[in-house]
């Protein structure tokens, strides 16, 4: 098939009646002119423009031709600014899949005062929809298209998504004022969690931070009876409620520590800091529009 851009010689010598005519009006020397029309007699295997002293003008088959050809640069025009459509439109539309913690503590917050900062600067905040997940289920949703942007809680390869870090926070223990481990003065073990009754998310704590070995001494087993819920929410609920310790974001609980409805306990010998991170497809830099506003926002900490 020919290029556009032969096409467009075509249709301009037919409009224009010579090769020097029709260069001025696409912008190109006689030269390249000359060698796309080359290029489409070639493809098409026949004479479509004959050269005269008094210009030129198109054969009986180069009428055909250009024919065809204004009608394909029509299409390829329509084509050209539904792209253009699509393009803008995206600008200002994102999907996100976040991993729970991070979609039910962070990204509300980051959201409304995006929405904010665009209302006084008098543009239209972004069109913005997410799902709330697991950190694997985010990366997936990504690696997928179906998301454009996704936030986790975990470390671990990418598999050549592109990421930046937008926040961090730790894990601890927590438990009701009334439970036996709230009157100990000595912090935790690691095999005593281990092999303790847990509230817990579906998953299971342990692989909050990319696996058990991260997060055990050698030599331990976990081994712990787990109570499991749907959402983080649901375990701090649970935790409330009497039924057991429980290993949750400090951010999900930081309201509840200060006003003393549950107790940080200490575990000696562990570092369950972590840090979230967003990642995306593509280039280094994040696309350009909402997501890469977005993702300055959130670096601004407003």
């Amino acid at each position: 098939m020919p290029d556009l851009g032969a096409l467009e010689v075509l249709s301009a010598i037919a409009r224009t009646g010579s090769l020097s005519a029709a260069g001025r009006e696409l912008g190109l020397t006689q030269q390249a002119i000359s060698a796309r029309l080359k290029s489409i007699e070639s493809q098409a295997g026949v004479r479509l423009v004959t050269r005269t002293t008094h210009g030129s003008s198109l054969t009986q088959s180069g009428s055909v031709v250009a024919g065809w050809a204004n009608q394909v640069l029509d299409v390829a025009g329509l084509l050209d600014a539904g792209l253009a459509s699509l393009r803008e439109a995206a600008r200002d539309r994102i999907k996100i899949a976040a991993s729970l913690t991070i979609a039910e503590q962070l990204l509300p917050r980051w959201l409304v005062s995006m929405q904010v900062a665009a209302q006084r600067q008098g543009v239209v905040a972004p069109d913005v929809t997410f799902s709330a997940t697991d950190s694997d289920q985010a990366i997936k949703s990504v690696r997928d298209g179906e998301a454009d942007l996704g936030f986790i809680e975990t470390p671990g390869s990418l598999g050549g998504l592109r990421s930046r870090v937008v926040g961090s926070d730790e894990l601890i223990v927590v438990v009701p004022p009334e439970h036996k481990w709230a009157r100990r003065s000595a912090p935790l073990t690691a095999a005593e969690l281990n092999q303790s009754f847990l509230v817990s998310r579906k998953s299971g704590w342990w692989h909050l931070l990319g696996g058990v070995d991260a997060e055990q001494p050698a030599g331990t087993e976990v081994t712990p009876d787990v109570l499991e819920f749907a959402s983080a929410a649901s375990v701090r609920a649970a935790v409330l409620a009497g039924a057991g310790a429980a290993v949750m974001s400090s951010l999900t609980v930081r309201d509840d520590l200060a006003e003393g409805r549950l107790r940080a306990i200490p575990v000696a010998g562990v570092d369950w800091r972590r840090e979230f991170r967003a990642v995306w497809t593509g280039d280094r830099t994040p696309p350009a529009g909402a997501v890469r506003n977005l993702l300055a926002h959130i670096a601004t900490g407003r």
